[in-house]
């Protein structure tokens, strides 16, 4: 069990502005309950780090949704101080998805008191050929019915986190965040400009429902686990998936077309996943990343801590 000891709350800009109230619980909890609390409210994404950064020996509390903890491991990945920080969640906003898959409570009584009572658990983490990090499941590719992610806090564009390179053939979703904070009637304003066409602010949606290849459809993809091939070029697949398993490796979901009769699912395990073919995007968590040619992903086994309740 942990002990009330010194915290450091990091409270995501993004949290304050969706529930301020629960915001004021958990820190009134957090403040009750540990020995010392010091609150930060960064701005933005240098202030962010910064706080992290000059944490010293305080054990880091985020306030905020998915994007604010991905942006958190990211940071602490990069800065080689992952593996020696626990973390702790509070989870507010309206992308919680990933906090209830790793069973991170979503009432910010309960999420304060597992911050301040909760055990470690130690958790496998995907890190690509980019240095950007997974932490639950990975999609490919990113299918034309499925929802677009959830409006960015600008901050994300920093994050780092399955960010795509120019390298790469192309930037991330999450590099064009900044229009998407934009007010939408400014967007409006400047797209009727006679001297800026319309389709020259079109927003990025549209973007994130290709699938590989340019097109709706299935995709032609090599999938190899730990060097051996799962899949090749030849045979079109509806899509893959790929998240941190639970006994030191990555599950690998490959689904074949199917052709007259239900093709079954390919399945692996492996510490080592190589994904190649015609430009493809993905979606890690709650960001796109993309369009790539090739990516690879490597289990890191206990390579972060997460506070849980015990």
């Amino acid at each position: 069990m942990a002990t009330p000891d010194q915290l450091l709350v990091v409270i995501d800009p993004l949290a304050r502005r969706t529930d301020g109230e629960a915001v004021r619980i958990a820190k009134d909890v957090l403040s009750a309950g540990a020995a010392s609390t010091k609150v930060c409210l960064p701005e933005g994404p240098e202030e962010f780090a910064r706080a992290l950064s000059r944490r010293g020996s305080r054990r880091p509390v985020v306030v905020g949704d998915d994007r604010a903890l991905l942006r958190t491991v990211a940071l602490l990945h990069r800065q080689r101080e992952l593996t020696a920080c626990a973390l702790s969640l509070i989870p507010v906003g309206s992308a919680l998805g990933l906090a209830r898959s790793l069973g991170v409570p979503t009432g910010a009584v309960a999420a304060a008191r597992a911050a301040l009572d909760g055990v470690e658990r130690r958790l496998d983490l995907l890190v690509d050929d980019s240095d950007g990090v997974v932490l639950g499941t990975l999609r490919i590719p990113v299918l034309p019915g499925a929802p677009p992610p959830e409006p960015e806090d600008p901050a994300d564009a920093e994050a780092g986190t399955c960010a795509g390179t120019e390298a790469d053939g192309g930037a991330s979703a999450g590099h064009h965040s900044w229009l998407r904070a934009w007010p939408q009637s400014l967007v409006r304003t400047l797209s009727t400009r006679p001297s800026r066409p319309a389709r020259a602010f079109r927003p990025p949606r549209p973007r994130i429902r290709v699938a590989a290849g340019g097109g709706a459809g299935p995709s032609r993809l090599r999938v190899e686990v730990d060097g051996v091939m799962l899949v090749d070029l030849d045979q079109p697949v509806e899509g893959v998936s790929i998240s941190p398993g639970t006994d030191g490796g990555a599950d690998v979901e490959v689904r074949p077309v199917s052709v007259g009769a239900e093709a079954a699912p390919l399945h692996a395990i492996g510490h080592r996943v190589t994904v190649s073919g015609a430009d493809f995007r993905y979606r890690a968590d709650s960001l796109v990343a993309g369009p790539v040619r090739t990516r690879t992903w490597t289990v890191r086994e206990g390579a972060w801590g997460l506070t849980l309740p015990g």
